[in-house]
């Protein structure tokens, strides 16, 4: 997930963290327009899920373009994965995507973040609202549930606009075996067969999936800025403790 300057959270001071190199060792394509590279860094130090990498570009003339990209891979995994969705006239995106292939190296720091995290021992219940590629992070977050073989109480909800859209779609109906309640809901396309949802994530939605307000769930939310703002709202509105819906949002970048 490829975020913006609005994207400016109460984390640790970044100049603590140094650049290093990875090294691409595989490329997966999740959808059309997404992929998720499997990078090497000897000096990585081990994540939370939920956190986040600052990545970083350098053009032969020196020009250099940065952005921040959620982590998709769960802290027991030792290579670290970034799933990147090409954005249109994306700068860096559309360079990752269209470029960048098994064997290059690329220029990280991190992690960053320890607001929008969960860990097996934190428990649950837990509710994930994904808008998008703002579903990366809690992916991370399920693989760490999955790898922790871990029974939390765990009800996801993806928005996108059309099926093909949806990332880690087969990895996600794995999750089911394993208890994980999985909704998900399209604003533009639906195919014929489509027995989900159909339009946009409202309070009468997010009272289905639950759990309630009472069972004091953890919530994690992510996506683009609007998407965060009206589900969170929709959420407190409901009962639930604004301190335990946790958010994190993207904006336009310019790619």
């Amino acid at each position: 997930m490829e975020r913006g300057a609005v994207l400016e959270r109460l984390t640790p001071r970044r100049a603590r963290l140094r650049w290093q190199l990875g090294t691409v060792r595989a490329v997966r394509e999740e959808t059309p327009r997404a992929k998720t590279y499997v990078l090497s860094l000897p000096a990585w130090p081990g994540h939370l899920a939920g956190q986040h990498v600052d990545l970083r570009l350098t053009a032969e003339d020196g020009y250099q373009a940065e952005r921040s990209y959620s982590i998709a891979s769960p802290p027991e995994e030792r290579d670290v994965w970034l799933t990147v969705e090409r954005l249109d006239d994306g700068e860096v995106s559309g360079y990752l995507t269209g470029v960048v292939e098994p064997g290059d190296v690329l220029e990280l720091r991190g992690p960053i973040g320890g607001y929008f995290t969960w860990q097996a021992a934190d428990g649950g219940p837990l509710l994930l609202v994904a808008g998008g590629s703002g579903l990366v992070p809690l992916a991370a977050m399920l693989r760490h549930r999955a790898a922790r073989r871990a029974s939390v109480d765990t009800r996801l909800l993806v928005s996108t606009g059309r099926v093909e859209d949806v990332l880690y779609r087969d990895e996600l109906e794995g999750f089911r075996a394993d208890g994980v309640v999985v909704h998900y809901t399209l604003t533009r396309d639906a195919p014929a067969n489509w027995s989900g949802w159909t339009r946009r994530v409202d309070a009468a939605m997010l009272h289905d999936v639950g759990p309630e307000a009472g069972a004091s769930p953890r919530v994690y939310v992510c996506g683009p800025t609007a998407f965060v703002e009206a589900v969170a709202d929709a959420l407190v509105a409901a009962g639930h403790e604004a301190r335990r819906v946790k958010t994190e949002r993207f904006g336009p970048t310019g790619g």
